[in-house]
Formats: structure tokens, C-alpha cells, sequence
């Protein structure tokens, strides 16, 4: 039972933010379960560090389901490098309840024409502090009396420590750089207060093979951040008309599911997840800038079980990906009668390598 309960923390241990997988800026959302599932061991470890790498590349533009070939086959794709190392410290109170801290470090780099002489290639970057995340978890039932199956509750807390208005130089010609704000899908934060839910759960068929379920819940009340979408120039009149002249702070959330199998030490899995960036916003407006989107993916996976180490490796691998219509999309086809749909980037994939150890 022991090892099930670790093999559950560490399905529920990686992400994705989404942080982003692309243009669709669905940002890190964290180490989810790994606080109440890492404390049911034979000795309850009053802290878990844990240490998670993961990168990206996106270039394939999809409008809707369709994807958009000529892209690349023209090169005049956008293509998006993502690494996060995010840092995660657990406190366990007892068995049943823990906090967790989660520290993003972010580094992207983004290439394109048309942000830039419209002709040549050029990059622009990010580094810095992502988002910080603190999370209280709770188990339903207590795990002393129900080994087999549980529900873990979590309410957390989301703060803008992410620099939302980072900018870079955009090359206009040989002679001129104009600096500003870089795109939204590298933007270090989203400039939002935002609070999260969580539901996270487990139960063993068997003593060697565990379904398990996650689900998230980013709620970002704020509308718009002010960040200027014009990359350093002058916002156009019909994305002033349309509310897309600045960056909007957008909720998001993330659903998984799937089983696992443990021999020895070490644990496979696989699961599916959908990791969705909404038009609109469950709390506060809609308005501002965001591609809107979704990515439904088959998520393979490892894990190594030692004394005091657990390694991991996984890699969602997409299946389905579709830009959906945004929120000034829909205001647009509405007052000109002419159907207006935003493209977006996606990635085939993310690896997600990475590491927890108990104090």
C-alpha cells in the first residue's frame, strides 16, 4: 500500500501551465496530491522537496481542430521554447493535512516574422519568477481508516509574482528596435490574485494497480493586467474596439485520469488529460487578449521508488488540440457579421523529468 500511495503522489506530482503548451498560455498549476499522498507512509516525513523540469516545443498553428500546414511548410510558423523548473516544499502537519509552496523559475524564447520585419526571423525571450502558488490540502476521510480510496481536497492561492509585462526588442529593420511587451504565451505571469480548487483521488483495484483522478481549478477574478498587446507600437482601432489591446488574466483548469501499475520500485503508468484556457471567466469579466484553447493528451508515464528519493519521467503526447474561439473573436463576428476565429501554436508534446525527496 505504501508504494500505491507513492506512485499516486507522483501521477498527481507533474503538470502541465500548463503552464503553457504553446501560444494557449495555460501556465504551471503545480504539484497536485503530492502533499497528502506523499504523507501516508509507514513514518510520516514532516517535508517533501520536490523538483520538477519541463520543456516544450510548439510551432503547429491550429484554427479550431484544423490544423494550419501551410505554416511550416511556408516558415512562417511562431515557435515557442518553454522550460519551467519548478520548486515545490511540502509541510506535513499529520497524515491527513499538509501545505504546499510552489516556485516557478521560467525561461522562454519565441520566434516569428510577423512581430518583427515581417521577413526575417527573429527571437524574443523571458526569464525570471513565474507565479507563485501556496496550497492547503486536506484528505475527506481520514487515511488511517480508509487505506484503499480517498478524496483529497485543496484550496490554494495564486500570487502575481510573475513579471506580466516583460519586454524584449522587436526587430523592425536593420537600422530599428522598438521595445515592448513580449507576446502572452511567454509572459513570465499573468498579473492576476487568483485563488485555485482542487480534487484529487485514488483507489486501489488491487495491491499493484491504483486508478486515480485529478482535478484543477483556476479562478482569476481580475479582467484585463494592462499590458499592452502591440509589442511596442500603437494599438490598432479595432483591437481598441474590441477590448484586445491589452492582456486579459483568464482562468484555466486541468482534468486527468488513468491507472498505474507497481512492480518493485518501479511504477507505469498511463492516463488522458485536458488542459483547457476558457473563452470566458467563471468569476469577474472576460474582456482583453487570450487564445482560448484546449489540449487533450495520453500521458505515459515512470516512477522510481526509493528509501527517500522518487524519480519520475513523464510525457503527455498530444491527441487533440483545438484554438477555440476567444472572447473578442465572438464580440467581433457579432458586430460585423463576419465569423472571426484566432489561430494559436501547439506542442506534440511535453517532458516533464523530475525528482522529490523526504526530509
Amino acid at each position: 500500500m505504501k508504494r500505491i500511495l507513492v506512485v499516486v503522489a507522483f501521477l498527481a506530482f507533474i503538470y502541465n501551465e500548463s503552464n503553457a503548451q504553446g501560444c494557449v498560455a495555460i501556465r504551471s498549476t503545480g504539484g497536485f496530491c503530492t502533499a497528502g499522498a506523499m504523507s501516508h507512509q509507514n513514518k510520516v516525513t514532516p517535508w517533501v522537496v520536490g523538483i520538477n523540469n519541463r520543456y516544450f516545443k510548439s510551432y503547429k498553428h491550429f484554427v479550431g481542430t484544423e490544423e494550419q500546414e501551410e505554416r511550416v511548410k511556408k516558415g512562417t510558423e511562431v515557435i515557442n521554447h518553454s522550460y519551467t523548473l519548478d520548486v515545490l516544499v511540502t509541510r506535513n502537519i499529520n497524515d491527513r493535512f499538509s501545505f504546499t509552496l510552489d516556485v516557478p523559475i521560467i525561461s522562454n524564447a519565441r520566434s516569428s516574422l510577423y512581430e518583427h520585419d515581417g521577413k526575417n526571423r527573429y527571437s524574443t525571450h523571458s526569464f525570471g519568477l513565474g507565479d507563485v502558488r501556496f496550497t492547503a490540502y486536506g484528505w475527506i476521510i481520514d487515511p488511517l481508516k480508509m487505506p484503499k480510496g480517498n478524496l483529497q481536497v485543496g484550496v490554494g492561492l495564486k500570487l502575481p509574482t510573475g513579471d506580466y509585462k516583460y519586454q524584449d526588442f522587436f526587430i523592425k529593420s536593420d537600422s530599428v528596435k522598438v521595445l515592448g511587451p513580449v507576446d502572452q504565451s511567454i509572459q513570465l505571469g499573468d498579473g492576476g490574485t487568483g485563488f485555485t480548487t482542487e480534487l484529487n483521488g485514488f483507489y486501489s483495484l488491487t495491491r499493484t494497480i491504483t486508478v486515480y483522478g485529478n482535478f484543477f481549478y483556476l479562478f482569476n477574478p481580475r479582467e484585463q493586467n494592462g499590458t499592452s498587446t502591440a509589442r511596442g507600437g500603437t494599438p490598432s482601432a479595432s483591437n481598441i474596439l474590441y477590448g484586445s489591446s491589452t492582456m486579459s488574466v483568464p482562468d484555466q483548469f486541468m482534468v486527468r485520469a488513468g491507472i498505474s501499475a507497481t512492480v518493485q520500485n518501479f511504477s507505469l503508468s498511463v492516463g488522458v488529460r485536458d488542459d483547457c484556457l476558457p473563452s470566458e471567466d467563471l468569476i469577474g469579466g472576460s474582456s482583453g487578449f487570450r487564445r482560448p484553447g484546449y489540449i487533450v493528451s495520453v500521458e505515459p508515464g515512470m516512477t522510481y521508488t526509493m528509501k527517500k528519493l522518487n524519480l519520475y519521467a513523464y510525457v503527455p503526447v498530444a491527441l487533440k488540440r483545438n484554438r477555440t474561439q476567444s472572447y473578442a473573436d465572438k464580440q467581433r463576428t457579432e458586430a460585423t457579421g463576419v465569423y472571426t476565429h484566432g489561430d494559436a501554436a501547439f506542442a506534440d508534446y511535453v517532458v516533464n523529468i523530475g525528482a522529490a525527496i523526504r526530509f
